[in-house]
Formats: structure tokens, sequence, C-alpha cells
């Protein structure tokens, strides 16, 4: 009986979203061709619903979080998103129709597509859910590493395993490519191997593999099993860089040698900060008064709080928040923020809340200090103490700072320097990924941030 392939979590994602497009674009062919009157048909019309329908279905769905796999397990979970954002998606596109072009519908048509497409799609992510309740859901992995991780060892399999998320890895075998043990030609340990799905490798140096292993190695590539380095596996898996692997080089790490410079993202990056400027800048003159009239009864003190920071090239400069704090927050000494934090008042955590103490960093993107989407600032005192015990931190001071970035969104407000630590693997991954596309998943995210008052 031939093995099932046991599919990674990008696979499912992938199945997932095709299986939507495929719902969406049958939903609104429904629309225009049924539905609406054919005296009032066009090529634009179709083109410009076909183009909001998608758009606004997969953006909607992904600042509601609708490919999380974890939660659409959850038979619960399944009906009522399903239901609540496809109803969304649905009412949007009508509204869209009618307020842009002139026209008249069919009452049936548009019945069936205003309530059948929620049931569509609430169908087919139950599907989706039950069928991988069935096949296998979790690939076996053989973790080979060498005795320079073997502190960290722990560590890595509880990544693999899974850290707070379901990665569908689970580690069955490990093998330390130094040891004398002739393992390799036990019976047992080759059984076992031939049960795997994946390898993950953690060496420094591939040349120490020894050559039964390679054999085994290469077997297992033509039996179209994965293969992949441990960065790989954490890289796509958390969308951060492991900067406790120990098995990378400044170069490998960041793949700075060669670089392009990209002229579109120069642009967009451009784009994207005179745009957002305006708009916050807009709404910090706007909400100002508001804060300060509140501070009189609920926040007594200076409506401001400036603190010098660590920015582009190691350069101290001074940031701007609405405070949130008690008067003297600071009196025994640097401290970080925690949840829970006794220093904030009520006022102040309404405005932490909301992000609204962020609005007053607009001050220092328009003085050229910080853009909108870069790495967190942080104070000089944290800095000396990250530069001790990591290498790479530094790095992250190639670039401005920014008001949002990918740390912000992936990772909880920062409590400790653990904490920064963690950050710092997002702020690499977000350097050496740097993209347009990216840059529009942290606005996105940011915006569910707000919306949805999440953080401390």
């Amino acid at each position: 009986m031939p093995k099932v392939s046991v599919l990674n979590s990008i696979e499912r994602k992938s199945i997932l979203l095709l299986g939507d497009f495929l719902i969406i674009l049958t939903s609104l062919n429904l629309l225009v061709n049924h539905a609406i009157d054919k005296e009032y048909i066009s090529i634009e019309l179709k083109t410009f619903v076909f183009v909001f329908g998608v758009f606004s279905y997969f953006s909607l769905s992904y600042i509601l979080d609708f490919y999380n796999l974890e939660k659409i397990a959850r038979r619960r979970y399944v009906v009522s998103q399903s239901v609540y954002i496809s109803s969304l998606y649905v009412f949007l596109v009508f509204i869209f129709t009618v307020f842009t072009y002139d026209v008249s519908f069919w009452r049936i048509p548009l019945l069936s597509f205003l309530l059948l497409t929620p049931i569509e799609i609430g169908l087919w992510r139950l599907f989706f859910s039950n069928v991988f309740k069935i096949i296998p859901t979790t690939k076996k992995v053989l973790y080979i590493y060498d005795g320079n991780v073997e502190e960290n060892l722990k560590e890595q399999i509880a990544y693999i395993n899974g850290d707070g998320t379901n990665t569908f890895y689970k580690v069955k075998l490990t093998y330390e490519i130094n040891n004398k043990a002739p393992f390799l030609q036990k019976k047992k340990f080759l059984e076992a191997i031939e049960k795997i799905d994946t390898w993950i490798l953690n060496v420094r140096n591939y040349d120490d593999l020894t050559k039964p292993l390679e054999e085994l190695l290469l077997d297992s590539i033509l039996k179209k099993k994965e293969v992949i380095s441990y960065t790989s596996f954490y890289e796509n898996t958390y969308e951060a860089m492991p900067i406790k692997s120990q098995h990378h080089s400044f170069y490998e790490l960041l793949q700075l040698k060669n670089k392009k410079i990209r002229y579109l993202q120069v642009l967009f990056s451009f784009i994207v900060n005179f745009t957002l400027s305006c708009s916050v800048g807009i709404v910090f003159f706007l909400v100002c008064p508001f804060v300060w009239f509140f501070n009189l009864f609920f926040n007594k003190g200076p409506l401001f709080y400036t603190q010098e920071r660590v920015g582009q090239y190691g350069k101290e400069f001074k940031i701007y928040k609405f405070r949130s704090m008690v008067i003297d927050a600071e009196k025994s000494g640097a401290k970080m923020a925690t949840k829970n934090d006794t220093r904030i008042t009520p006022f102040g955590k309404i405005l932490r809340t909301f992000r609204i103490d962020e609005l007053p960093q607009i001050i220092s993107v328009i003085q050229g200090k910080m853009t909108f989407i870069g790495p967190r600032p942080e104070r000089k005192v944290f800095v000396d103490q990250l530069n001790k015990m990591l290498p790479f931190y530094g790095i992250r001071h190639l670039f401005k700072p920014g008001i949002t970035g990918w740390a912000q969104v992936k990772y909880k407000y920062g409590e400790d320097l653990e904490d920064s630590i963690r950050k710092l693997e997002y702020d690499l991954y977000y350097i050496k990924n740097k993209s347009i596309t990216l840059d529009l998943r942290i606005i996105f995210k940011t915006m569910t941030t707000v919306l949805f008052s999440r953080g401390i």
C-alpha cells in the first residue's frame, strides 16, 4: 500500500486558499453574469467587480486571520468565522456594485449570491478540516546535528515540535554526526529511518557528514522525502531567523553580499512613508486636544513623554509619545514595560490598548529620524546589554527604526531581554526578506492590532 504524503503548513494553506479562490470566482460569476440585468453589464463592470471581490475577500481573510490552521481545526471557529467573513465579503461586493454602477438585479440570483456564498465557504472549510483529521497530519523528523549545538538541543527540538504554534513536524529520531557508535549499521535504526518523512540538518560543516549517512540521505531524497536545513525550517515556519543555532556567519545569515538595489522597493517605501505620515499626522493633531483634556482629570502631568532611543548607525535621537505612566516612573532605574505594569495609569492603559500613545512618534518620522516600517528603536542601556549578549544585534541599526515593523506585529510587547532576543529574530528576518509584499503584510497586521486591541 503506497504511503500517504504528509503536507506541511504552507501546502495546506495553499490548498485552502485555492478552494476559497474557486468558490469566490464562482460566486462573482453568479453575481455578474446572472444576478445583474444584462443590459447593464459591461467589460469594465465585470473587471472591477471581479478584482474588488477577490481583493476584498482575501484582505478580510488576512486581517481576520482566516488562514490560521490551528483555529481551522476547531469546528466552532470554522462555522462562525466562515459565516462572519464571507457575509462581510458579499455585503461589501454588493455595496460596491450598487454605489459604483447604476444597475438592477434579478432577485433570486442575487439572493443566491448573498446566501449561498457563506454556506459554500463554510462547507468547504468543514470538509478541509475533517480531511486532515483522517490523513496524517504531522511529519516524522530525523534531526541531524553536530556537537556544537548540543547545549541547545532540547530548545531546538522544542521549536521543531512546536513552540506556541503547530508546526506539523515531530522529532522522532536524533543523530549526532560525531557519534562514533555504529548506529547507522543497526537494523533497528535503519528501520526507524524508513518511517521518517523529513530530515532536518543543523551542522556547521556538511563535509563532516559520514559516507554511510550521506548514502542514507541521498536514498531518502530519491524516495521523495523532505530534506531541509534547520535554518530553512525555522525561517519558513516562524518567519524569523534562528540566531541561537550558532551555525551562521554574518553573510550566510543575512545574504548581504551582492545585494541588489530594488528601486521599486525604495519607491514603494517612500510612497508608504509619505502617505501614512500624512494620514497618521492628521490623526495625531485631531487626537491631541482630546488626550490633553482627559489628561487633566485622569492622567495629571505632562502631555508628552520624551526619551532617547538608538537609531540608524547607532546614533541616539529623541522619541515622543503620549505619557501613559505615572510621573517619575523610572526613578529607581531603567525598566522595560510589562503586562499589567503598575506604573501605567488607568487612562494610559486606554492609550496603550488602542496604540494612541504611539501617535506622537510621527514627529520623529517627519524629522527623518524614523520611518513608518522598521525595527523598533530601543534605549541605549538595553542596546549595550544586548550587544554583549548577541553578535548580530547591531545589524538592526543599518536601517532607520520604525513605528511598526515585523517584530512588533509578530511578537508580544517586549518585557525583558529574552523577549528582545526573540524580537531580534523577526527583525533579522525582515532585513533579509524586506519586500513590498512583506511591508504590506506588516501594514495589514498593524491595522489588525489597532482594530482588535491586540497586545498590551
